[in-house]
């Protein structure tokens, strides 16, 4: 018996993590016209621009294609845990593929399949479904008045898993940081496509160019590119490569529990009330303590770095896990004025993470890193 009463969902694996690089930056729009396929009418960067933010399709299915090669190390249980459903081994480098569908604002669906087995997220009008094979457990949620809108997340916040949400995210930091182009026409999917460019001027930024394929027809994204500064192929890509706008036929947004599923029906009332229950059992300093320092941002555009101090912990509230111990010795260590502590870096970003608790993080080379640790 078919989970779904159509046919069954296929392979999806999460996108890099590393692909959020992409909100970092800025752009400004460059007056050079796209020099496009003949059948194609010249459309300039700031006409894409517009074509972009007013795209609307009523429907779509398709196959996504998810490539990285981000240069990060080898870590034991971080980069090669290829058994993990969330397991970064196959966003360090390698490809992924996924499977979507959407209808409307109330009607989508994306199904994940790890080595250890399927998961699916399905938006049904005001139902929503998470599936998970492994664990033959289902959860039902019923979504609140006056979120009709909110599409469900099969991700953690923030991480792009289409095109439409790399674009996004890169639009959404347009201004005079980044130099905005077109180099002409492309190929994806079997559809004629612009393809928009944006190149970060901050000289600190690992990124060189973030390239997106714009539907010549439909104006949706259909492939976007980040490519590492000085690179001639992009260190992380998701693209369709199979794209349909006809709208999905109704069943396949039906879900149907296998038998011997276990089916949870949550409340989103309810987990809120379990939230503030939870919150109740702690002073507002041990609330506080937990919080750490919040979020902050130094620097701008491209090389801007983002800096939090991470939650304390006391023996007498738990020691961190021997794993995350671990993975932290694993990573290089380095030192200077600001202190001692851990990188982790790539070919797109770099992490550190301070022996004082500290933690910076940006599409720039560690020595930018550095100098940001330094400013207290």
């Amino acid at each position: 018996m078919s989970v779904f009463r159509s046919r069954s969902a296929l392979r999806w694996l999460v996108p890099s993590a590393a692909a959020v690089v992409v909100i970092g930056g800025g752009a400004a729009a460059g007056t050079i016209i796209a020099s496009a396929d003949p059948a194609l009418p010249e459309r300039s960067a700031a006409q894409l621009l517009v074509d972009l933010q007013n795209a609307k399709v009523d429907g779509l299915s398709g196959t996504i294609v998810q490539s990285s090669d981000l240069g990060l190390p080898q870590i034991a249980g971080l980069t090669d845990d290829a058994s993990s459903q969330l397991g970064l081994a196959s966003l360090v480098a390698g490809s992924n593929t996924a499977r979507v569908w959407y209808a409307g604002e109330d009607k989508a669906r994306i199904a994940l399949l790890g080595t250890q087995g399927e998961t699916d997220v399905i938006r049904n009008g005001p139902d929503v479904w998470f599936w998970q094979s492994q664990e033959s457990a289902a959860t039902h949620l019923k979504v609140p008045a006056g979120a009709e809108r909110k599409k469900p997340e099969a991700l953690p916040s923030g991480i792009p898993s289409s095109p439409q949400e790399a674009a996004d995210a890169a639009l959404a930091a347009i201004d005079d940081t980044t130099a905005v182009t077109t180099t002409g026409a492309a190929k994806v999917a079997d559809r004629d496509a612009y393809e928009l460019v944006l190149s970060p001027k901050a000289q600190q930024s690992l990124i060189g160019q973030v390239r997106l394929a714009v539907d010549a027809e439909k104006h949706i994204p259909l492939r976007v590119d980040v490519y590492a500064k000085n690179a001639t192929s992009p260190a992380f890509r998701v693209a369709f490569q199979q794209i349909s706008f006809d709208t999905p036929d109704a069943q396949q947004f039906v879900f149907n529990p296998p038998p011997g599923t276990k089916v949870t029906e949550a409340n989103s009332g309810q987990i809120e009330k379990d939230i503030e229950k939870s919150a109740q059992k702690h002073t507002p300093a041990e609330v506080e303590k937990a919080k750490g320092e919040g979020v902050k941002v130094i620097g701008e555009g491209w090389a801007s770095v983002v800096t939090a101090t991470l939650p304390k912990t006391d023996a007498a509230d738990g020691e961190k896990p021997a794993q995350v111990e671990g993975l932290l010795g694993a990573l290089p260590e380095a030192s200077g004025s600001w202190g001692k502590g851990r990188i982790f870096a790539g070919s797109l970003f770099s992490v550190l993470l301070t022996d004082d608790g500290r933690v910076f993080a940006g599409a720039v080379a560690p020595e930018t890193l550095y100098e940001a640790a330094a400013k207290k």
